[in-house]
């Protein structure tokens, strides 16, 4: 599933308008990529998002997480080591040399990833995805880390950016000057291949029904486990109730609460299995759609849910 491009090469090329605005990031970026090749493209994404990953994740980052746990926990525990009594400069003064490292290695972590994010590659791709979104070309899915965003928010440290729409070409009508260009190459071709038939742009599979459940129910439920806990404690209370008060009422309770708390366990454990084939159906979905984008069709864009799908996915894939 992370083979799915935001777009495709064939949509990219698709008008030639489009086709000459990224020839022109290329080159104004310096940049020697050609952004409508797709394996290229998936290729160059990969390992950028692999840098991206070792500079987020590397020993730097382990370093000043620990430095800075130190620095705030040294001044709690310091005294109360017993070769530290009496010394202050030994049990409080370590947490500012700490702290100083710890500042100084996040401080490096956050600009060594943002240097990455701002790759002219990335940088380029990004500006791709704009053109193609000002063009009409529906852009399927941004990856999170592409714009510097993190699966717990929406913040987008670099967004992609925003242009001014274009006219859509009126129907029936060539790209332009590059179509009287090709005209004569087009007719030579049309007369070699006379009588065979054009191939038909590959179909883009039709979202399922279990597809359509699944976004709908994607965020429901979570909830069964916590109240079945807290209907069995409320079951529990009321026999200790009982026992030590001698009050009936308290079995009341239990016989109540216990019933009602299994009940609710089942259905939670049938929702989740219920929600993990749907989840099952919209894997295959985006898989689908990632076959038919590799074979050239325009891919729509997708859902909040099945990006959100695709990021759980592709973090899932990475290990």
């Amino acid at each position: 599933m992370t083979g799915l491009l935001p777009v495709s090469g064939a949509a990219l090329s698709a008008d030639a308008r489009l086709l000459s605005s990224i020839r022109d990031v290329g080159a104004r970026r310096g940049v020697d990529l050609d952004y409508t090749d797709d394996a290229t493209t998936t290729e160059m994404l990969a390992r950028h998002r692999r840098t991206l990953s070792a500079a987020e994740h590397g020993p730097l980052m382990w370093l000043g997480s620990l430095a800075l746990v130190a620095a705030i926990v040294w001044p709690f525990l310091g005294h109360t080591v017993p070769a530290f009594e009496g010394r202050p400069e030994l049990a409080f003064g370590p947490a500012g040399p700490l702290l100083v490292v710890a500042v100084t290695s996040l401080v490096v972590v956050r600009r060594r990833w943002k240097r990455e994010l701002l790759h002219p590659r990335l940088a380029g791709y990004r500006e791709v995805l704009g053109l193609a979104r000002a063009h009409g070309v529906p852009v399927t899915h941004v990856p999170g880390w592409l714009v510097g965003r993190s699966m717990s928010g929406d913040r987008e440290t670099v967004p992609i950016p925003a242009y001014a729409e274009v006219e859509p070409l009126p129907a029936g009508s060539g790209p332009g000057e590059e179509a009287e260009e090709t005209k004569e190459t087009e007719e030579a071709a049309g007369k070699a291949t006379e009588g065979v038939a054009p191939a038909a742009p590959p179909a883009v599979p039709a979202k399922p029904a279990s597809v359509e459940l699944y976004e709908a129910m994607a965020d429901e439920g979570g909830w069964h486990d916590e109240a079945g806990c807290l209907l069995l404690f409320v079951g529990i209370g009321g026999v200790a109730w009982a026992v030590s008060e001698g009050n009936a009422l308290g079995h009341l309770a239990a016989v109540l609460a216990v019933p009602l708390a299994i009940t609710t366990w089942l259905a939670g454990a049938r929702q989740g299995r219920e929600r993990q084939r749907l989840r099952e159906a919209a894997v295959a979905y985006v898989q689908a759609l990632s076959a038919a984008q590799s074979a050239g069709a325009s891919v729509p864009e997708l859902s909040p849910v099945l990006r959100k799908l695709l990021e759980e996915e592709a973090e899932k894939a990475r290990g």
